[in-house]
């Protein structure tokens, strides 16, 4: 039977509930933080009580996309879940190479030591220190997710951490997270992650809305890879809003690929931390501007349940 491994546990697939499909909970102080101080977002208080109006609003689940030794803090999202009420799925993976020192050690692992990283943190525990060495300090709490991205190219970096990540989803069907910049190189990211046996019914491309070219999105959901939009709330009033028009292009074609997130990744996006919309804008302002577009309750419904309930449940894998 599937499921979805949250920080908390296991879930059956139907439990998720309304799911923002890419969002950054928790991010520490590290050289992410150092890179832009507006990433830092390391008080579980602010992020319970952000969590905790987004559930009153109906709410009930956030993928988290932080992955190894970038801010990412698992025994902290575990607490943000508890105290929220909110599920709560954090991943394994590496991030772009900006977001790590020079010398991480993320440059100097062979994809075989990569896959068994990731491999170990979906099957035992996170690393309660995060990923510091090859030693880890096993946590209660387990990856339900691979985090990986590309920048504006394909690196040889960039190529060893997808045939990793594909490595660690063969044996056991966890879902793929995908970071594009700027929504650039998806095509590319589909057939790195196809060649390598992926099941594409359980990729997640982020920020595909950040390049709103339809044909483009067509060509990639043609592929049947799922795809996350995160700039609903990030348009300048002279621009329209090309997330929304996506959604009124395509949703009638690709009903169970497209979800939606915040990618809300800083400080001065969340309510309690000064900011601003919060987490509540998709389930409040952003709704209300699908429907009057047109938009129907069962595309709402799928966009926010049925689709990342399919998308985030791990891949049953054939006995023998």
């Amino acid at each position: 039977m599937s499921f979805i491994r949250t920080v908390l546990g296991d879930i059956a697939p139907d439990q998720l509930g309304v799911c923002y499909a890419h969002e950054h909970i928790i991010i520490d102080a590290s050289f992410t933080t150092v890179v832009d101080a507006d990433f830092l977002l390391d008080d579980v208080d602010a992020a319970s009580r952000e969590l905790a109006e987004f559930h009153q609003l109906g709410g009930r689940a956030v993928i988290d996309s932080m992955p190894c030794d970038s801010g990412r803090n698992v025994m902290k999202l575990a607490e943000v879940s508890r105290r929220s009420g909110v599920h709560i799925v954090c991943p394994t993976g590496l991030h772009l190479a900006k977001y790590y020192d020079p010398g991480h050690w993320g440059n100097s692992y062979s994809e075989d030591e990569l896959a068994a990283l990731f491999l170990s943190e979906i099957t035992e525990g996170i690393d309660a220190r995060d990923c510091n060495g090859p030693f880890p300090q096993r946590s209660p709490h387990r990856a339900g997710l691979i985090k990986i991205a590309t920048g504006e190219t394909i690196t040889p970096r960039a190529e060893k951490i997808f045939a990793a990540a594909a490595a660690a989803h063969r044996v056991t069907g966890c879902p793929i997270l995908t970071h594009t910049e700027q929504g650039t190189l998806g095509l590319a990211q589909v057939e790195m992650l196809g060649k390598h046996g992926v099941d594409l019914r359980h990729v997640v491309l982020s920020h595909l809305d950040r390049k709103p070219d339809p044909a483009y999105h067509r060509e990639i959901l043609s592929t049947g890879v799922r795809v996350e939009y995160d700039s609903a709330f990030r348009w300048k009033p002279e621009q329209g809003n090309p997330t929304l028009d996506l959604l009124l292009e395509l949703i009638s074609e690709f009903p169970d690929q497209i979800m939606l997130g915040m990618d809300a990744a800083r400080r001065s996006y969340w309510k309690h931390h000064g900011g601003s919309p919060g987490m509540g804008f998709l389930l409040t302002t952003f709704t209300d501007q699908m429907k009057s577009a047109g938009l129907a309750d069962i595309d709402l419904y799928r966009i926010f349940i049925t689709n990342p309930a399919q998308a985030y449940a791990f891949r049953k894998i054939s006995q023998g």
